[in-house]
């Protein structure tokens, strides 16, 4: 078999029609609505408590900090109301004695002593003139005090806008002490304790950051539907009707928030739609690699899609065809025969023979590759990944293989959005020919993929095309967008929001 034909084949392996676009969609729609009438399903479908959306006429100063791992980031973001506003932020790496700290108390106020420390930095006139009102005993009034958005990226039980149960630590943090307490509530004491002009008014996802920071700063007065990271891995969250969140009225503990919007964002967690494969594909690539991972058997939606995975996809693709001795890929045939390779250009230590080996920005590199002989490729093949002297026929078939691996991925991607842009309806109101930015159905997103991979929104936009509902009646009213910095600019406008809805609810 010649090389290219080889090629072909794995690739044709990889392709995604319209129909499964089709049916995924079903099943999407069918998940979503699963999960927000009770939980324990595929897709949690998380209860943000945060019930409205900016529109960038939003004016103030507000805050964001956001524990994402080894790093703490405080931010302040003055909003200027005209969609653009104005950032500070600081960052600082967190002790690895606090990562595994006996008690919660030793690293939330290590944390709050960084928030008093940008104060003094950034607005040091503001936190001095509060500390003096403290000392004479004073109160400070509602305009005086800041609300923070808190971006807590680790699992936690969210029963309130800002209130949320640490389920268990990730990422190298180990603080047993911690577990099963309100991680707003722990930062707020040692704020106080610092008297600090400061409320936590939100806990933050980084899915619905990215949708508050792309609404604000994008055109139109409808606001942005959904917020999308399509990066080392992916989630979504969208605004939803109320009334559909049904399994709000049945929890246990039953957090406060507006109601009077009528909406709640939700966090679908759609990482794990579908994990039982009724529509998603399942090549025997994806199969070895979801044996390959601690998680086996959930986050199979991700597996197919997100940048954690991709390069490990590529990779046992690449290797299929270096195990077959029929096929003449990275093969020096100096005896004339195409039927067996006599000489691997393999090195033995090349990461194509190491599980992981691949990194995801390769499939960027030769995606977007249009070099006389792929001469990119070839240049990556070699220096990073082991191989001697590819030929141009080596790098056409990696080329292909990559190719058929990335439009599966974006197509896969459309399910979720075109089944959010069905669930909201927003499609079937009429539209101006051709139609204006209130017409539009934005969407923002965040992510190496979308961002950087060649073609992925074209893809994308393609099997939107495909999806009833959507492609007759206008996949160009769905404007995507970058939303970028939700942990921040997102986390802010959060605050806001949830700033508002707790004086309403105190009211």
């Amino acid at each position: 078999m010649t090389l290219a034909k080889a090629a072909q084949r794995v690739a044709e392996e990889f392709e995604f029609t319209p129909d499964q676009v089709r049916n995924g969609v079903k099943e999407f729609l069918a998940e979503m609505d699963d999960g927000l009438q009770k939980d324990g399903t595929f897709m949690n479908q998380i209860p943000t408590y945060v019930t409205a959306v900016p529109n960038g006429t939003e004016k103030g100063l507000y805050m964001a900090v956001d524990l994402g791992g080894t790093n703490f980031r405080v931010c302040s973001i003055l909003l200027h109301g005209d969609t653009t506003f104005t950032l500070n932020s600081s960052k600082i790496k967190i002790p690895q004695t606090l990562m595994k700290a006996q008690t919660a108390k030793e690293l939330f106020a290590f944390l709050a002593k960084q928030i008093e420390a940008f104060l003094k930095e950034h607005h040091g006139e503001h936190y001095e003139c509060h500390i003096e009102k403290k000392q004479k005993g004073e109160q400070a009034s509602e305009e005086e005090i800041f609300n923070m958005g808190f971006t807590f990226s680790f699992p936690v039980r969210q029963v309130g806008i800002n209130k949320g149960y640490l389920i268990r630590w990730t990422k190298g943090f180990d603080i047993a002490d911690a577990i099963g307490k309100d991680v707003c509530g722990l930062l707020q004491a040692e704020i106080d304790a610092l008297h600090l002009p400061v409320r936590v008014a939100a806990l933050v996802n980084d899915t619905v950051g990215t949708l508050m920071a792309r609404s604000y700063t994008s055109p139109g007065k409808t606001g942005t539907l959904l917020g999308a990271i399509f990066g080392t891995g992916t989630n979504g969250a969208y605004v939803e009707k109320l009334s559909k969140v049904t399994k709000l009225t049945n929890a246990e503990e039953k957090g406060l928030y507006d109601e009077s919007t009528g909406e709640m964002i939700i966090n679908t967690e759609w990482g794990s739609f579908d994990n039982g494969l009724k529509t998603l594909p399942n090549t025997k690539y994806d199969a070895a690699l979801d044996k390959d991972t601690p998680n086996t058997g959930i986050q199979m939606f991700e597996k197919r899609i997100s940048g954690m995975y991709l390069g490990e996809i590529l990779r046992l693709a690449i290797v299929s065809l270096l195990d077959d001795p029929a096929v003449p890929l990275f093969s020096d045939e100096n005896s004339g025969s195409n039927d067996f390779r006599t000489t691997t250009l393999v090195n033995k230590d090349s990461a194509l023979l190491k599980p992981w080996g691949i990194d995801t920005s390769f499939l960027s590199h030769t995606g977007g590759d249009s070099t006389p002989g792929l001469q990119i490729t070839r240049q990556v093949l070699q220096r990073d990944l082991g191989v001697h002297g590819p030929s141009i026929e080596d790098a056409q078939a990696v080329h292909v293989i990559a190719a058929a691996v990335g439009k599966r991925a974006a197509r896969l991607s459309a399910i979720a959005v075109g089944a959010i842009v069905l669930q909201s309806k927003r499609l079937d109101v009429p539209a101006s020919d051709p139609p204006i930015d209130d017409d539009m159905v934005d969407i923002g997103v965040d992510g190496s993929l979308v961002e950087f991979y060649p073609g992925f929104e074209e893809y994308m936009r393609e099997a939107l095309g495909e999806i009833p509902g959507v492609g007759e009646k206008g996949e160009k009213r769905i404007r995507i967008g970058i939303a970028k910095d939700g942990s921040g600019v997102g986390a802010a406008l959060i605050a806001l929001v949830a700033g508002r809805a707790l004086d309403a609810v105190a009211r």
